[in-house]
């Protein structure tokens, strides 16, 4: 079975199709705290709401479904792509849009994913039990990333 290589670490990992397990971290009641910097995507801005990450379909798919107070609400599913040996997530939200990416587990803590279509990057981090930080980035012309949102999720 071919390997993806740790970055943090330097060693080989193995994806398998327990990997949906590896997103435990991920799995309860949230607060969200939104962090809109300015940004030419838009304007700085700040919001909250609540989401909840759940395991569905006998645990084949986890689904994170949110509501902001600003009237957005939307609902992502993650599953395991045994033909990539990758996690898929798709992204639906009340505006319409809708967007697809790959993700991979870099770590124990750390769920990095590529949204298709975009240049956008984006984290969930587990800081402790209690405390997710997510970030989208978007490439910047010095050859970084700047960020574009930050949501920190606090466990209910």
């Amino acid at each position: 079975m071919p390997g993806i290589k740790d970055h943090l670490n330097g060693e080989m990992t193995y994806m398998n199709t327990n990997t949906l397990e590896k997103l435990e971290f991920l799995i309860g009641d949230w607060e969200l705290e939104y962090h809109i910097p300015k940004s030419f995507l838009s304007e700085a801005g700040t919001d909250h709401g609540v989401g909840t990450f759940k395991k569905i379909l006998n645990d084949k798919y986890v689904q994170f479904d949110y509501t902001t107070r600003s009237g957005g609400t939307a609902k992502g599913i993650f599953a395991w792509d045994e033909r990539i040996k990758a996690l898929r997530y798709w992204w639906f939200e009340n505006s319409g849009s809708f967007l697809s990416a790959t993700a991979n587990l870099i770590n124990d803590t750390t769920l990095a994913m590529n949204w298709h279509d975009t240049l956008m990057i984006q984290t969930f981090k587990q800081e402790n039990t209690d405390k997710v930080v997510l970030k989208m980035q978007y490439p910047s012309a010095d050859g970084g990333y700047d960020l574009v949102l930050e949501v920190i999720l606090t466990r209910q």
